[in-house]
């Protein structure tokens, strides 16, 4: 853990560096993502008169380089893949409508999500529904289950993604009242994204379609959603409320440094370095590696291995009095020590 917080100020100014952009490289690494995504469906479509068991083979790669492209629009939202910020906006709109995501809702959204990382008073925009435990037992038996099967993680990283993307990001959720920039967004992106589908189904079939672009959709959704979690919803975490909290600190102490095998960190843009990009989001994902060089000191830092990760998503409550988040089970046992030494008194 770095701190205190003047200590992660100092860490932004050195990092001012690594902001630049370098046109080509970028120009690069979205020519690497799209045409492969191209290439592999287009094989899909031909493996449709070999067996569905290589449709759904080949979906795998397809969705993970589906994701990529998600992280490259990521990058644009922050106004680091290009120097412009026109070339920027414009890359992450014709991005949205391939990956189903309104580039305007969701930079907005996601902007919101990095102002308030850990903050405890300010939950519930662009990020994961998180309850500490005061709040989860002050619920009705209802509310319980409710929150349970929402933290359940076939509903996390299964129902919540195909929801997201097939359907809420349709229309702009929570931006209602925020002017007609978030409509114009959603509206267009839909409009793109219903011009796409229609030619291919008339080039292809409804049947074929589907049977194709489900799959890279669903297996993407659930990847960008795990990615997301694991972020922030790891044993080490930090939240506080608005008295104690800090942007800075909580931007490098409250993001993971998610150290994943080289192809992962390729087809995830990087953002396993996640409480770089957090202190500093606009520097280019594919120079969050040279931080790390140039840093060995940052990666150590929230450091989650891929073994370690896979307990995260027991995790599901903010214990304020031990300062870490922690499972259902644990709540638990909890309460029945308290009934125990209740009785015993």
């Amino acid at each position: 853990m770095v701190g205190p917080a003047q200590d992660a100020k100092a860490l932004l100014k050195s990092l001012s560096r690594y902001r630049e952009t370098r046109t080509l490289r970028s120009g690069v690494e979205l020519t690497i993502t799209a045409l492969p995504l191209v290439g592999l469906w287009l094989a899909m479509w031909f493996a449709l008169d070999v067996g569905y068991w290589l449709v759904l083979l080949l979906a795998v790669p397809a969705a993970a380089f589906l994701m990529r492209l998600f992280m490259i629009q990521h990058d644009c939202g922050h106004g680091a893949f290009f120097r412009r910020r026109a070339s920027n906006d414009w890359t992450g709109r014709l991005i949205g409508v391939v990956t189903l995501t309104p580039y305007s809702v969701w930079r907005r959204t996601h902007a919101t999500h990095h102002a308030n990382v850990g903050n405890l008073d300010r939950r519930g925009i662009g990020d994961i529904d998180t309850l500490t435990v005061a709040e989860y037992l002050a619920l009705s038996p209802s509310g319980r289950l409710r929150y349970r099967i929402y933290r359940h993680p076939a509903i996390m990283f299964g129902a919540i993604p195909a929801y997201l993307f097939l359907v809420h990001q349709r229309l702009p959720f929570g931006l209602m009242r925020s002017g007609p920039g978030p409509w114009i967004s959603a509206m267009g992106t839909n409009l793109a994204i219903a011009a796409i589908i229609t030619a291919t189904i008339l080039l292809i079939g409804i049947g074929p379609f589907v049977m194709i672009h489900g799959p890279v959709v669903l297996i993407a959704g659930s990847l960008a959603m795990w990615f997301f979690y694991v972020q922030h919803q790891f044993d080490g975490t930090q939240w506080t409320h608005d008295e104690t909290w800090s942007f800075h600190e909580a931007a490098l102490n409250g993001s993971s440094h998610y150290e994943l095998p080289r192809p992962l960190a390729w087809f995830t843009g990087n953002i396993g370095v996640h409480h770089v990009h957090h202190l500093c989001s606009s520097i280019p994902f594919y120079r969050l590696s040279e931080v790390l060089h140039d840093r060995p000191d940052l990666i150590g830092v929230g450091r989650l291995t891929l073994r370690e990760s896979f307990r995260c998503a027991t995790l599901a409550l903010w214990d304020e009095g031990d300062g870490r988040l922690i499972s259902f089970r644990e709540v638990k046992q909890h309460q029945s020590r308290r009934d125990e030494a209740k009785a015993a008194a």
